[in-house]
């Protein structure tokens, strides 16, 4: 069997994987710097996200749009806060302790679209709502997409991607293929409209892993699509992804927790070394995906970050592969995580 080249555990995306405690006076200067109505102190994270599972952060601000969003990364930027824009909540495990600093719910959700296949979307917007009116309005590029928790941020932060129709599914889609351009707030504080190739899209990867840009809306380019087609592919990837993952309103979880590994996956090889189905406190590995960690009440980080261990630590031992997480940690982990 081959095997793969010793890296280290819990390589995941380095932005925001840890937050320290910030001063008072730096925290009072940048809530100052906010709309009062749309800010809160010592909110849980929890139920913003899709795990279920987060402590509170010490700010949390409610961007209402594009502009705004822009606005609350430049306070905690100039007043040295540490900022992260939060979507909808999905491949992200927040610390039990929360996070120190500015959390900006991400609820800038306009979009406007164009009679030749373009709609441009504001960050916050929900992916879900966009496949929908696209679909309606008879734009095809969208529905692969289907089923996938993301607001538009997101889905370009991770390069959003699913499986081509059936009954081929012969390769990958990737929403890279349909954006056109996103504009950013760049880590320089500047405005700025970028291409495809500004953004070096790749397998669950775009430049925004490695600068902390922050994306404020994107253009994307649809074509022209047969309705009946259409909802055909939304209903056969709908069908296909309830087959193959825990339903969020049952059992929250956070999408695949381990790096793909090809031609041989990383929930295989978890299966194999008889891990599918384990529990550690309220987290468990799914009955049904064994690369997805399911919540099943009262779930903590700290007994997600030992799940991983055991199965990192299960899998080389038994294999020899070396299964590196995908997801990002965010916040407070109370000296949980590795030294680096």
């Amino acid at each position: 069997m081959a095997r793969r080249q010793p890296r280290r555990f819990l390589s995941v995306v380095p932005t925001f994987t840890r937050s320290s405690p910030v001063e008072a006076a730096a925290l009072a200067e940048c809530a100052a710097r906010l709309d009062p109505s749309r800010l809160a102190r010592g909110v849980a994270l929890a139920p913003y996200t899709t795990f279920r599972i987060g402590g509170p952060a010490d700010l949390f601000y409610r961007a209402h749009d594009a502009d705004d969003l822009a606005r609350a990364v430049l306070a905690a930027r100039a007043t040295g806060v540490p900022v992260f824009v939060l979507g909808l909540g999905a491949n992200i495990l927040v610390g039990d302790r929360g996070f120190r600093g500015l959390v900006v719910k991400n609820e800038a959700r306009g979009v406007t679209w164009h009679d030749d296949g373009h709609v441009r979307a504001e960050s916050g917007a929900v992916v879900a709502d966009l496949i929908r009116e696209a679909v309606g309005r008879g734009w095809s590029g969208l529905e692969h997409y289907v089923g996938i928790p993301s607001t538009v941020g997101g889905a370009v932060w991770q390069n959003l991607h699913f499986l081509s129709p059936a009954p081929a599914r012969e390769r990958t889609m990737l929403i890279e293929e349909i954006v056109e351009a996103v504009e950013l707030l760049t880590a320089e504080d500047e405005r700025r409209t970028v291409d495809r190739t500004y953004m070096q899209f790749g397998y669950d990867f775009s430049v925004l892993h490695v600068r902390p840009d922050i994306a404020l809306a994107v253009t994307f380019r649809l074509a022209p699509g047969d309705p009946a087609i259409l909802h055909r592919i939304l209903q056969e990837n709908l069908a296909w992804r309830g087959g193959k993952h825990p339903w969020l309103e049952y059992h929250p979880s956070i999408g695949s927790i381990f790096k793909k590994i090809e031609g041989v996956g990383a929930g295989r090889l978890i299966d194999q070394v008889g891990l599918k189905g384990h529990r550690l406190g309220g987290a468990q590995i799914s009955h049904i995906h064994a690369n997805i960690f399911v919540n099943l009440g009262g779930a903590t980080a700290a007994d997600v970050l030992a799940l991983i261990r055991l199965a990192q630590e299960k899998v080389l031992a038994e294999t020899g592969y070396r299964i590196e997480t995908e997801i990002g940690l965010v916040g407070d982990f109370a000296g949980a995580l590795p030294a680096d």
